[in-house]
C-alpha cells in the first residue's frame, strides 16, 4: 500500500540523518496516515480514506469533506476521490 494522502496527494520525502561529525546517511520522512471515515453532507454518505493529519486539518479548516474535494485539484485526488467529487457534482447539477 502505497504511503500516499489520498486527499492532499501528501507523500514521502527523503532527506539525511546527520550524525554529530556531520555525516549523512539516506533516510525517509513518511506522512502522519490515519484511516477515516469522513461524512458527506450532499451525499448523505460516509466515505473511508487513508489521510494525513493535515489532509485532516485541512478538510475540517474548509468546512467540510464536500467543500475540500469542490475546491481541490483533480492531481492531487486519489481515484476514490475523484469519484466522490463527481458524484457531488452531479449531485448540485441535478439540486
Amino acid at each position: 500500500m502505497s504511503r500516499i494522502c489520498e486527499l492532499t496527494g501528501k507523500s514521502r520525502q527523503v532527506g539525511h540523518n546527520v550524525s554529530h561529525a556531520n555525516n549523512k546517511t539516506k533516510r525517509v520522512f513518511l506522512p502522519n496516515l490515519q484511516n477515516v471515515t469522513l461524512m458527506s453532507e450532499k451525499l448523505e454518505q460516509s466515505f473511508k480514506f487513508r489521510v494525513s493529519t493535515h489532509g485532516l486539518r485541512s478538510v475540517e479548516h474548509n468546512g467540510g469533506l464536500d467543500n475540500w474535494l469542490l475546491k481541490t485539484a483533480d492531481d492531487k485526488l486519489s481515484a476514490r476521490a475523484l469519484k466522490v467529487k463527481r458524484d457531488l457534482k452531479k449531485a448540485a447539477a441535478a439540486a
